[in-house]
């Protein structure tokens, strides 16, 4: 992967802590569901309910789409992420252990009632997620927009 797009998608999940995840249902139709998440590198976590739809849609199917992005007042301003990955259950207790810390870094209230309220305390492994994207494309209307009158799209595959 180019450098340079390397750098401008890390910026982009780094920027941001909620993402859309869609995944299939057991009819075969999309379910897309706002989460908030974390990221090191291009390791995606989120939590999921193990009771769950996305959970259940999940450990049958574990394809999932992603999109990251921002909400900018002009529509032509608009830049983010559009991700096809594979969503795991971290099963290993110190990467779901490092998993929650991210998160909680990302989300410091939360961080504030895991230590006092018993529910917060208790987020098991089963209930981290890790997304491995497979492909990215990254849009960003702002940067070509004005030299050319076209928005900029990048793609690469992992």
């Amino acid at each position: 992967m180019d450098e340079s797009f390397r750098r401008k998608i890390l910026a982009l999940l780094d920027r941001h802590r909620t993402m859309r995840i869609a995944t299939l249902r057991p009819d075969g139709w999309p379910q897309v569901t706002t989460v908030g998440y974390a990221n090191d590198g291009f390791a995606i976590y989120f939590l999921c309910g193990p009771d769950s739809q996305k959970a259940s849609n999940l450990a049958r199917d574990d394809r999932v789409s992603l999109a990251v992005d921002d909400d900018p007042a002009q529509v032509m301003d608009i830049t983010g992420l559009s991700m096809a990955a594979r969503a795991t259950v971290v099963a290993d207790p110190a990467e779901a252990e490092k998993a929650i810390g991210l998160l909680m870094s990302r989300y410091p209230v939360m961080g504030q009632k895991r230590t006092m309220q018993p529910k917060y305390s208790s987020l098991s492994s089963r209930r981290a997620q890790r997304a491995n994207s497979r492909t990215i494309r990254r849009c960003d209307r702002r940067s070509n927009r004005l030299a050319t009158g076209q928005p900029e799209f990048s793609c690469t595959r992992l």
